[in-house]
């Protein structure tokens, strides 16, 4: 998440009416009606446009929901080995493949999970094209491109910025390059609206067209906000509707964060109430171990019933890293040791980074329906995991 997202993303929505203390801290807690919302305008955007949308793992691997996920989506997109035996065992459809960089050792394994392998490189489908072809199943080989058209507003979130690993240059594209592939891979956008869509296809589009005729599809990758209030939907469909009729192709997105935008909340608890120039409020939530992207993107996270003036505490995590810290907050009434915090919008990406640098334990995972106020204890972790992560 990014700079930009910070007035965007964090609706506490139902979550206003959840009572942190039914859960263990520190616990995500998703809610169930709140992914199936956002599933429902994908599938919409997907039946109007007749686009292929795929759940991109990366962003939400929660497979409690896998069943539901197949009732509304195509399939899923897989980053390497791991999330494509993920996504070929608990959620069906189809499994889409991109790495960076293939293993010998696991294209095998891949080819028979995926019905796409996407290529980052011409010397990686030339040395692998020959095996996928061979394949006793069907599977199209693809090749992402970088468009060269840079639409990201945070430098180590924009695929195309300088001397990027990720796509190959449209502008380096030759008909040689193009033998034996059946699509083309474009993913570079971040948290975005329409528009940066709509400019990154005008700006390929001429480059691509000579090779219309022998490709199946176009990807489209992930980044698409398309479950954002605010999003631009009926300009997507009509994009898409566009694209398949003047190229005849296939359009897949790779939605990842929107399938479960606003739809997870991260409870956790106040240990120590310390004062060191400010008032400090140590929790055992870590932005290190638990919300990464907090240190990584950066970004600040929004919290329940903070305000704009009030008593105003630095929330930091329990780790030994001086900058564990999660941000400045003010809240109405002063803390107390034992108080339940609830930081918004944490169901994408940070449930998929934790770890337990420290020894800081893993948080439980819960599965909430807002509409029934049903409550299941899907996961929780222990010393075991933390060990069996060790030699």
């Amino acid at each position: 998440m990014t700079e930009m997202m910070k007035t965007q993303a964090g609706d506490a929505g139902a979550f206003r009416d959840f009572d942190p203390g039914r859960v263990p801290s520190p616990c995500f807690v998703v809610d169930k009606a709140a992914v199936e919302r956002n599933l429902s305008i994908l599938k919409d955007v997907s039946d109007r446009s007749g686009a292929r949308i795929l759940a991109a793992l990366k962003a939400f691997s929660f497979f409690e929901l896998a069943p539901l996920v197949r009732d509304y989506l195509h399939g899923t997109c897989a980053s390497g080995l791991y999330e494509a035996k993920l996504g070929h065992s608990h959620y069906g459809g189809e499994v889409t493949t991109f790495c960076a960089g293939y293993k010998d050792s696991d294209m095998e394994a891949i080819l028979e999970l995926s019905d796409h392998v996407i290529f980052n490189s011409p010397s990686q489908k030339e040395r692998f094209i020959g095996q996928l072809k061979a394949h006793p199943r069907s599977i199209h080989a693809g090749l992402r491109i970088n468009p060269e058209h840079s639409e990201g507003e945070v430098a180590k979130y924009d695929p195309c910025a300088p001397c990027s690993r990720l796509g190959f240059p449209v502008s380096q594209l030759t008909a040689d390059i193009m033998e034996g592939l059946e699509g083309l891979h474009m993913h570079t956008l971040c948290e975005q609206e329409f528009e940066p869509l709509k400019r990154t296809w005008d700006s390929v589009k001429e480059k691509l067209a000579p090779y219309f005729g022998q490709l199946k599809w176009l990807n489209f990758g992930g980044g698409h906000h398309i479950t954002r209030s605010d999003y631009d939907r009926e300009a997507l469909i009509a994009f898409i509707r566009d694209i398949r009729e003047e190229t005849g192709l296939d359009v897949y997105l790779e939605p990842g964060e929107a399938v479960a935008l606003d739809a997870g909340i991260l409870i956790g608890e106040v240990l120590d109430l310390p004062r060191n120039g400010m008032d400090l409020a140590i929790t055992d939530i870590s932005a290190t171990c638990h919300m990464p992207d907090v240190i990584e993107a950066p970004y600040r996270p929004q919290m329940m019933q903070e305000v704009e003036e009030g008593h105003l505490y630095r929330f930091g995590g329990p780790s030994c890293l001086a900058g564990d810290v999660i941000g400045d907050y003010a809240l109405a009434e002063p803390l107390r040791v034992g108080d339940r915090i609830v930081f918004l919008d944490q169901g994408h990406y940070s449930m998929v980074k934790t770890n337990t640098f420290n020894g800081v334990p893993l948080p439980a995972i819960a599965l909430w329906d807002s509409r029934t106020d049903d409550l299941k204890m899907v996961r929780e972790f222990g010393y075991e995991d933390f060990l069996n992560r060790l030699s």
